[in-house]
């Protein structure tokens, strides 16, 4: 048995920055990674690296090319996103490898007892011992108990698909949440007529009905076609098979390629969680308290394995408090982190922080809302982008903003600015005054906090 300070399972984000904290501090780490294809973890290889770089390529298509050169162009694409994914990986590995406090071991972990992890490698099994262990296994996609896709070639996940090489002339999208609108979004900017099978009767139903419209219309422009109350029964070979809850009529739609975006899970299940007294919830996420300590003191959980928002940044907020509770004077939470934005990266990209109209209203608040559309902006103009629509959210009675979404261009860097406001406790009448530079899409925020 090998002996360490401290155990990581999962090279993830937050995972391998704790790693080089503790070489930093001469403690001693064994880093467990099951695939020498995952080193950096979900982000990088398979996330949110590949995704947005294939986005930033795919809106560079030539728009009136070939079917044959817009295949070509997709080929190269995924040839230019693996050679970014390769370094990155390349990169983490030897960060922390080279480190000679750190031991990477690449094979699987699972724990025999509450301090010792078994390690499967291709050459042999180890058993390594710790005072300290963190779970950072990061999520899976969810796979529907949906008849004739196992082992299907033509279905794909999000993982998946970003290996094939080769541009599908007509992709069907099973799920319409944010992951799905993001590869519909890609595809059919690289040029494949992109049809979106959702099952619910709204689209993103977590946004207001006005930021939603806006981006199905702004989607539908691109010539996505959505097709709600959607429910896939089976695929045969490269037919979709679904039923219109509605109408009851049964509808069939040829793909070339099959993507499920269907949700992910915690990555727990070769854990074997219950020899170390982790125990999960009933969606499979491991259960933490403010300081991420699962219901064995001595493990703790890191980024998606935890559920909640499953985000790259959020895992790296995680390190930051378990380093400060570790190393510091602990006054660092999970519950002290709000507001927490996001961005979703269809074309252009979809940001919010904090509530959205439809929330603040369902609590009882006393708002006032603004809009303004994207079209308004000089900026906008400048770039020739102008769909999409700004929103804010303020108590009626502090003027503190709620909430901000922001569907245009460069809005994954706004949105930084409205959640620094939210954050420090300005009031919406800072931004309305605030001198930003001119032409850009920062500015629009005077116009949208005058209300």
């Amino acid at each position: 048995m090998k002996k360490y300070d401290a155990i990581i399972i999962g090279f993830g984000k937050g995972g391998k920055t704790l790693a080089a904290e503790f070489a930093k501090r001469q403690k001693t780490v064994a880093v467990v990674e099951r695939s020498n294809r995952m080193y950096g973890g979900t982000c990088i290889n398979i996330g949110c690296i590949p995704t947005k770089t294939l986005v930033h390529l795919a809106k560079e298509t030539p728009a009136k090319a070939t079917w044959k050169v817009k295949r070509e162009y997709y080929r190269q694409a995924i040839g230019c996103k693996e050679e970014v994914t390769s370094f990155l990986r390349n990169k983490n590995y030897h960060n922390l490898a080279d480190n000679p406090n750190v031991t990477v071991y690449t094979g699987v972990g699972a724990f025999t007892g509450p301090d010792v992890v078994e390690v499967r490698t291709a050459e042999e099994v180890i058993e390594l011992q710790a005072p300290q262990i963190f779970i950072n296994t990061g999520a899976e996609t969810i796979i529907p108990p949906i008849e004739g896709i196992k082992d299907n070639p033509r279905v794909y996940t999000s993982t998946s698909i970003m290996e094939l090489e080769e541009l599908p002339e007509r992709l069907v999208i099973v799920g319409g949440g944010y992951i799905g609108l993001e590869f519909a979004s890609m595809y059919a900017s690289f040029g494949s007529k992109v049809t979106v099978l959702e099952g619910y009767p709204e689209l993103i139903g977590r946004e207001d009905r006005d930021i939603a419209d806006s981006v199905k219309s702004v989607l539908e422009k691109k010539g996505i076609v959505f097709h709600l109350n959607a429910r896939v029964q089976s695929v045969d070979s490269s037919t979709v098979i679904y039923q219109d809850v509605v109408t009851n009529e049964i509808h069939h739609l040829e793909g070339d390629a099959i993507l499920l975006a269907t949700g992910r899970r915690p990555n727990t299940s070769d854990l074997n969680l219950d020899a170390a007294g982790v125990k999960v919830d009933e969606r499979g996420a491991i259960i933490v308290d403010k300081w991420l300590r699962t219901t064995n003191p001595h493990i703790r959980a890191i980024g998606d394995v935890k559920g909640g928002l499953q985000f790259t940044y959020i895992s790296l907020d995680d390190y930051r408090i378990i380093r400060e509770d570790l190393f510091g004077a602990g006054e660092r939470r999970t519950d002290d982190r709000e507001p927490v934005s996001y961005s979703v990266f269809i074309d252009p990209p979809l940001s919010r922080v904090g509530l959205s109209e439809t929330e603040a209203r369902k609590k009882g608040l006393d708002i006032k809302v603004n809009t303004l559309p994207v079209g308004a902006i000089p900026r906008a103009r400048t770039l020739g982008e102008t769909d999409g629509l700004f929103k804010v959210v303020a108590d009626a009675h502090t003027n503190k903003i709620l909430g901000c979404t922001l569907f245009g261009p460069e809005t994954s860097e706004i949105i930084n600015i409205v959640s620094i406001v939210m954050k420090t406790g300005q009031e919406y009448t800072f931004l309305r005054d605030y001198i930003f530079t001119h032409p850009s899409m920062s500015e629009a925020l005077n116009d949208l906090m005058n209300f």
